[in-house]
């Protein structure tokens, strides 16, 4: 602790948003650049060093935050670095898309705001790669033992990096024509740029993993082919399965889904199309869905200009501070948060009828009515109770030329056939079955990340991936000495 008076002398401060009209302007990422460095030496001083440190059990990955804290606030980047990365592969990634469930289960929370523990992980991540720290680490000898890793999201991409760096021949097969998964066509550029992610796969090609885009296992390679090339596969797709809304008028032209809106806008940024064929431009635009999905939806239609955008959430308004006697510190309260793009969407006005910025909340629709041309033109709405059962008396009717359904995801996708395949067996959910070694019915094929646990963040997704790795080599080679940060039945600290 570089000053233990630090949490009582120095207020909160986060990485400071350019202002909304300049940044609805384009597609870089909302913060200020350059701005975090100046404040974050002060901000890691906060850190109160605590002898039971809640951030380590609220964080899946086990990150060694006090420690790092320190090491920060004392300026020392490369050893702060060495402590970030031992538990993360990809902080970078999570300073910028993890909602952050170590700051609730920071134990000044109890009755101060945390410290932004976020905002120091992400400084000491791009430190590094300015410094030279995050150089390849290749391995010294090579074990003779292949492994293939379906998908390249943050699951995929943490078991490919650890199983490489112990030595075995690594290939990640990606469906895509880019990899990265839902980091790359599912997460705004606005949120994260994908520099980030070439960057990091950069260093995982030098240190040896090899990648296969734009092959679908089960498609264009049968599965039982790519089981007989290797000693063990790891399926990591994720959860890519979207739940449906089963309501009258749903087959109307204009109403999608946002994992196909999402990725023409990133493909845009991509350089691959001038223009989303999905565009938001001049629309009306309706989310269904209450969630991280939706905001990405909601920002990315402000930058196309729509003429509105509302978005629904099923769920009552929450209220600002932790309910003690529900969400008790240290998990992961429903409070009412403030999203880049919902601050856009208040300063900009963009749906007039909201109850906060852009949402409407306890809100649930009951169906669409379209034009003579077989396009959606409305969405009519009732609000619920706590319960979800209709208020009698409040349904309304909004604008809708583009209605976007985020409400999440049931498991993996089987159309590409790699489940049935394998002949993987599967949770009643639609996940796949494990046992505690992350291993599935059949030999030699392990299961991580969503397509196993079911949708989840980015910081347990890449837990999964360094925990099936060290599975995986100790299924190789007899023993392990890669972390486990989590076993496949751990789940997120609640009451």
């Amino acid at each position: 602790m570089a000053d233990p008076k630090g949490f009582m002398t120095t207020p909160r401060e986060e990485w400071p948003r350019r202002p909304v009209e300049e940044r609805v302007r384009d597609w870089d990422e909302v913060y200020v650049p350059g701005a975090l460095l100046p404040i974050i030496s002060k901000q890691a001083d906060r850190c109160m060093d605590c002898g039971v440190p809640f951030c380590h059990d609220a964080c899946p990955l086990g990150n060694l935050i006090p420690e790092w804290n320190d090491l920060v606030s004392r300026e020392d980047w490369r050893a702060a670095s060495d402590r970030l990365h031992a538990t993360n592969n990809f902080p970078e990634f999570t300073g910028r898309l993890c909602p952050a469930p170590c700051e609730a289960g920071c134990v000044l929370a109890i009755n101060q705001p945390a410290v932004t523990i976020k905002n120091v992980e992400c400084a000491i991540a791009d430190r590094a790669w300015a410094e030279g720290f995050a150089s390849p680490r290749p391995p010294e000898r090579l074990s003779g033992r292949t492994v293939a890793v379906i998908g390249s999201g943050p699951t995929g991409l943490a078991a490919a990096q650890q199983l490489t760096r112990a030595g075995h021949t690594v290939a990640v097969y990606e469906r895509d024509d880019r990899l990265g998964g839902l980091m790359r066509y599912g997460i705004p550029e606005f949120k994260m740029e994908k520099r980030h992610l070439e960057r990091r796969l950069g260093q995982m090609r030098a240190e040896g993993t090899k990648f296969r885009t734009s092959v679908a296992v089960g498609r264009d390679l049968r599965a039982a082919e790519l089981r007989a090339r290797y000693d063990a596969v790891v399926i990591a797709t994720g959860a890519t399965a979207w739940r449906e809304l089963s309501v009258p008028g749903r087959e109307l032209d204009g109403i999608h889904q946002a994992m196909e809106y999402l990725p023409l806008s990133n493909r845009v940024c991509e350089g691959d199309l001038a223009e989303s064929p999905m565009s938001a431009a001049g629309k009306h635009v309706v989310i269904v869905g209450g969630g991280d999905t939706g905001a990405d939806c909601l920002g990315t239609a402000l930058r196309e200009r729509a003429a509105s955008v509302t978005q629904l959430d099923i769920y009552a308004q929450p209220g600002a501070e932790r309910d003690e006697d529900i969400e008790p510190w240290p998990t992961y309260p429903k409070i009412y948060r403030l999203s880049a793009a919902h601050e856009e969407a208040r300063d900009l006005e963009t749906a007039p009828s909201a109850d906060a910025d852009a949402r409407l909340f306890a809100a649930s629709t009951l169906r669409f009515t379209g034009d003579g041309s077989g396009h959606v033109r409305s969405l009519h709405l009732v609000e619920v109770d706590q319960a979800r059962l209709p208020v009698p008396g409040t349904g309304r009717t909004l604008p809708a030329d583009l209605v976007l359904l985020a409400l999440g995801f049931s498991g993996p996708d089987r159309e590409d056939g790699l489940i049935d395949q394998l002949g993987v067996a599967t949770e009643p959910r639609g996940t796949i079955s494990r046992d505690a070694g992350f291993a599935t019915n059949v030999p030699g094929v392990f299961a991580a990340g969503d397509a196993a646990r079911g949708q989840s963040l980015i910081v347990w997704a890449i837990a999964e991936g360094r925990a099936v790795a060290a599975a995986v080599d100790h299924y190789l080679t007899g023993s392990s000495r890669l972390p486990c940060p989590i076993s496949p039945h751990d789940r997120p600290m609640t009451v």
